[in-house]
């Protein structure tokens, strides 16, 4: 089907490279579904208790133990049941190592791609073992809001070691390294703070005694896992699921009475009031992944189209959102919606520092003479509400 409605191009510098049309849609159009390559849930989000399948990421939890354990509230009790997406009684586990999944075909699937592999190197769950050192040092490195997972890389690894044709799947890989040297070092720099050198190398000792293998030494050395790094930071699109909102999702599409609907539509009013006081914008169960088709899609501030999850799993349908004529680029936003209402200015500072370009979109060139504009005093994030955030998630934790 994509293959139908939509080519990579390349466009030459700087894009380097884009997706295109190739033929028309229609805004609210579906113009392509694909699945990832390889997906893993943030280590965080896993350790606070967002449960999800190992291998799809859809929720594990029903839409009411979901709300109990966000909102701390074990009376809460949501009406019309039968609209919880969860089917507990198709969750499994694997017999090795206890890792969970929604179905038998989501575990078989796992174990063919990459957690033979994982599962054999962990299976004694000791918590000196190299793996999970591993995403205990990535976790002190790189505290929510997360944006990548070191996992990421091993279920790479893991999948170019389990595949019948390893070359063809590392040179799939590659095909996600666009940036210099230096820009892959400026990339591992953002994503690991101040300390980037002496943790990067702690990650790549931790991953070597881990996975390493004659096929994929390549990426242990130091200049390939900072290659590897700088593909997941700019090219990792973040998944989100929660059994929540598929719950709200088949709830409003009933057919109720009027005073009914009234009471529903206030209820989970109320209820998404009590969730931002307890956890603000950490409500699912996130991960990332890469996929081909949206890895190509370049940013806009004004953009076409917006990667969707309508299957609650790691299934990526990019819809359009403006009409597309054929021919034309499909571009989507970097930034997320907050973001995009800012300046130009701090849109263009927050795009140089975490994906190293400067935009020149329709937007910010028609802003571009506007003295409004060219200056604003939005640069520095709200710190104090982001730790307020994140001190109410960890005081979650330790109740869970």
């Amino acid at each position: 089907m994509a293959g139908h409605s939509v080519e990579i191009r390349n466009t030459g510098e700087p894009k380097g490279r884009g997706l295109y049309a190739v033929r028309p849609f229609k805004a609210g159009e579906v113009i392509f579904e694909e699945l990832p390559l390889v997906c893993c849930q943030f280590a965080w989000n896993c350790a606070y208790g967002y449960l999800a399948c190992d291998f799809c990421m859809r929720p594990l939890e029903g839409a009411e133990d979901n709300v109990r354990r966000l909102t701390r509230r074990n009376d809460v009790i949501l009406p019309h049941a039968h609209c919880c997406p969860t089917n507990k009684e198709n969750h499994t586990e694997c017999p090795a190592c206890g890792v969970q999944y929604c179905s038998d075909s989501c575990r078989e699937k796992a174990w063919i791609h990459y957690h033979r592999t994982l599962c054999l190197q962990s299976r004694s769950r000791n918590p000196n073992h190299p793996l999970e050192q591993l995403n205990e040092a990535w976790k002190q490195m790189h505290y929510p809001p997360e944006t990548a997972s070191i996992m990421l890389l091993a279920r790479i690894f893991a999948t170019v070691e389990q595949s019948e044709d390893p070359a063809a799947i590392i040179q799939l890989f590659m095909q996600f390294c666009h940036q210099t040297v230096n820009e892959e070092e400026e990339i591992a720099h953002k994503m690991l703070g101040e300390q980037f050198t002496g943790q990067l190398q702690l990650l790549r000792e931790l991953m070597t005694q881990a996975l390493y293998s004659d096929t994929v030494q390549q990426w242990l050395t130091p200049e390939g896992f900072q290659s590897l790094i700088a593909l997941v930071g700019t090219n990792a699109q973040g998944v989100g699921t929660s059994p929540l909102s598929e719950w709200v999702k088949k709830v409003t599409a009933l057919q109720l009475p009027a005073d009914e609907k009234h009471n529903l539509d206030s209820f989970i009013d109320n209820l998404y009031k009590q969730l931002d006081d307890e956890v603000g914008g950490f409500l699912n169960s996130e991960g990332s992944a890469l996929y081909m088709l949206q890895s190509a899609c370049n940013h806009s501030c004004e953009p076409n189209a917006l990667p969707t999850f309508p299957h609650s799993n790691f299934q990526l349908a990019m819809c359009a959102i403006t009409d597309i004529e054929a021919g034309q680029e499909i571009l989507i936003s970097y930034l997320d919606e907050c973001a995009l209402e800012r300046s130009r200015h701090s849109r263009q500072k927050i795009l140089r520092d975490n994906y190293l370009f400067t935009c020149r979109c329709t937007k910010c060139e028609a802003q571009s003479e506007d003295p409004d504009e060219t200056s604003s005093e939005e640069e520095e994030e709200d710190e104090d509400e982001i730790e307020e955030k994140m001190s109410d998630v960890e005081e979650q934790a330790a109740v869970n």
